[in-house]
C-alpha cells in the first residue's frame, strides 16, 4: 500500500500559529510601546519634570534637537540625550 504524503501546508501550520502567537504577544505590543516613548520624547518641552533611564530627577531647562538640559539641584544641571528620558513625573 501507498502512504498518503501529507500536505506541506498542514506540516507548516505550527510554525505559523507560533509566529502569530509571538507576533501578537511580543513583537506587537513592544511595538507600541517604542512609539508610545517616542512620542514622549518629542513632546518634552521646558519646565517638565522627568526621571532618566539612570534614575535621575529633574527639571528640563532647555530642550535641544537631540539632546536637553536637566536642573538635578541648585546650580546643578547636566545636559543628556532625550532618549535617556524615562518617563514624565505626573
Amino acid at each position: 500500500m501507498e502512504q498518503a504524503t501529507p500536505n506541506p501546508i498542514v506540516s507548516l501550520m505550527p510554525i505559523i500559529l507560533i509566529f502569530i502567537v509571538f507576533y501578537f504577544l511580543l513583537i506587537r505590543p513592544q511595538q507600541k510601546r517604542q512609539k508610545e516613548h517616542s512620542q514622549m520624547l518629542s513632546e518634552l518641552k521646558k519646565g517638565d519634570r522627568i526621571v532618566t533611564n539612570g534614575g535621575i530627577y529633574g527639571m528640563i531647562t532647555n530642550v535641544k534637537e537631540k539632546t536637553l538640559m536637566l536642573k538635578i539641584d541648585e546650580n546643578v544641571k547636566i545636559e543628556l540625550q532625550k532618549s535617556a528620558v524615562g518617563y514624565i513625573q505626573k
